[in-house]
């Protein structure tokens, strides 16, 4: 057996023949390389080096790889579309990189589905075929450097590294002060993604214009009937939220060149966009009735789009606003940003209806099911001051959860429900938890997750100008990736340990790992040849390194000050 030192594409042929020969190190630099080219030459203003760098991108076998590699591994990967075909073998994500060509290429229509929303409503999604999503997704890696560089600096949705709590930190920015703005525009776009219009799309979006314009007009198929798609990007699509954003961009440093910039300055115009939500502030609200609101109506009609009557208002900050989720309000000249109570009951319902739906289920199954859930929930809230919503919730669940024990015995008293269900645990009473055997053997406690123990922790907020494509700011972004990835692990303490130990990336390919990849922890020796679960046995890979490992007879050890090794 021959040692290899990283990088691993070493072990790799020039001329992959099939899909797990594909050096996944040398596609992504190769991609990236690209990438950062057609960022420099956006920035630069040379356009037409643009659009020969985007095709050169788009026919690239690099390119093509990535794609299908994405539309395998995220979440969509078992919903076909209306051809009902899935790439779920490596034959069949090898024949799909090699056919996955301009030339002849006709997308078919969208399988239409429907998903509950919030507020009881259903949100339409259209589902491609897996072909036409690796073209989306293809199209794409020529479009996000574009997007990325020309984007509204804080504009916080669908965007990389970006988040919904970098658009709440800089709202806390803009109207925490004493002298912060007094008045917001809490706006709301009418079914932004139905009546985007086409032509302002093909005119305006630096893309293939005739793929885009196949991809607008492919129609829809529900309850078997085709529909034609006259406006709107398919919810579903991997472009539409990119391509959404582009069409959105422009809305604050539109503003702000209308207004001029001095004058919104001493007005106190801020712009905070998530996707097609945003808000504006100002510091009176005849500003933001007569002048602002008029040109934010003009601009979007130019695309087609119109804000929503009902739910467009303008409000003072002590009366509060919603926004993504949270409350912002000034109490008493003090701006606190809390859990909306829209959200507490959406969730509040949602954790009630999984107890409801496992009334025979076994305790530890319970646990299992609603402490991600539970979990999920507190940490989106925690750089918020959550505490109360999350001392409330408990207490609502709580309830719940002890309906759910009486149910299961409405014979035995109720001190035996609560000895069977409920115990001391570091001086608290009625902790929900359980016993149960690890595959050692040995007894573990297995104990519900408690919201209010979640510690608040203030957000850091992302640079408005960082860019993931420029090379200057590689650094930011890769102690921006770390520190993002290890907050997320943070109740996972080996896995933790793995990653930080791996420097945040892949043993295999040497790419980082982030949220959005995805991991698989891998034992080096197989627990069925006698491997033990210890950290010094495990590695973390991507889902589809891993996969390319066990196919090829690879084999990988922990990482050295070196780095790692790789056997062939």
């Amino acid at each position: 057996m021959k040692e290899l030192s990283q990088p691993a594409g070493s072990a790799f042929s020039d001329t992959p023949q099939q899909w797990h020969d594909i050096d996944w190190c040398r596609v992504q630099r190769n991609v990236r390389g690209m990438q950062i080219r057609i960022a420099k030459a956006c920035r630069e203003g040379k356009w037409r080096k643009v659009k020969a760098l985007q095709r050169m991108l788009t026919r690239s076998k690099s390119a093509r790889y990535l794609a299908v590699r994405r539309v395998t591994e995220n979440q969509g990967k078992r919903t076909a579309g209306v051809d009902r075909v899935l790439w779920d073998t490596p034959d069949a994500k090898w024949k799909a990189a090699q056919g996955l060509k301009r030339r002849g290429y006709q997308p078919r229509p969208l399988r239409r589905v429907f998903i509950p929303k919030s507020n009881g409503k259903e949100r339409p999604l259209g589902i491609p075929t897996m072909t036409d999503r690796a073209m989306q997704a293809l199209y794409l890696l020529a479009l996000a450097p574009i997007a990325e560089t020309t984007g509204d600096p804080n504009s916080y949705g669908f965007r990389i590294e970006r988040s919904t709590a970098d658009a709440m930190s800089q709202l806390f920015t803009c109207l925490s002060q004493k002298a912060s703005a007094r008045w917001v525009l809490e706006a709301d776009i009418e079914g932004c993604f139905d009546h985007i219009n086409h032509h302002w799309l093909v005119a305006n979006i630096p893309t293939d214009k005739a793929i885009l314009r196949k991809w607008l007009k492919a129609g829809v198929v529900h309850k078997g009937q085709l529909q034609a798609t006259d406006a709107g990007t398919p919810q579903g699509g991997i472009i539409s939220p990119t391509l959404a954003n582009m069409v959105l961009d422009g809305l604050e440093s539109g503003l702000k060149q209308y207004l001029g910039r001095a004058k919104a300055k001493k007005l106190k115009i801020h712009v905070v966009r998530y996707a097609d939500d945003f808000v504006i502030t100002g510091d009176s609200p005849e500003v933001l009735a007569d002048e602002v609101k008029p040109w934010v109506e003009q601009f979007l009609a130019v695309r087609g789009l119109r804000l929503s009557p009902e739910k467009t208002q303008i409000v003072h900050i002590d009366q509060g606003f919603n926004f993504l989720g949270w409350s912002f309000r000034k109490y008493k000249g003090k701006l606190l940003i809390k859990p909306s109570k829209k959200n507490a009951q959406a969730f509040y319902r949602k954790v009630k209806e999984a107890i409801s739906n496992n009334k025979t289920t076994r305790q530890e199954n319970l646990i299992r099911l609603l402490n991600p859930v539970l979990r999920g929930w507190a940490l989106y809230h925690q750089p918020v001051v959550a505490k109360q919503a999350f001392s409330r919730m408990d207490f609502l669940l709580f309830q719940a959860i002890w309906r759910w024990a009486k149910r299961r015995h409405p014979r035995k008293n109720l001190e035996w429900i609560r000895k069977k269900y409920f115990r001391t645990s570091e001086n608290k009473n009625w902790v929900f938890a359980t016993t149960v055997l690890t595959e050692e053997g040995s007894k573990k406690d297995f104990v519900l997750y408690t919201l209010s123990e979640t510690p608040i922790e203030r957000h850091i907020k992302i640079n408005g100008e960082y860019n993931p494509f420029d090379p200057s700011m590689e650094a930011m972004g890769e102690k921006l990736r770390m520190d993002r990835m290890l907050k997320k692990l943070k109740y996972r303490k080996q896995i933790t340990s793995l990653y930080v130990s791996q420097k945040g990336r892949c043993v295999l390919c040497g790419q980082p790992i982030t949220k959005e990849t995805g991991w698989h922890d891998h034992h080096i020796v197989h627990r069925s040849q006698g491997g033990s679960d210890a950290t010094a046995n495990r590695v973390l890979l991507h889902p589809n390194c891993h996969q390319q490992l066990h196919n090829r007879g690879l084999t990988v050890s922990k990482p050295a000050p070196s780095g790692a090794s790789l056997k062939a």
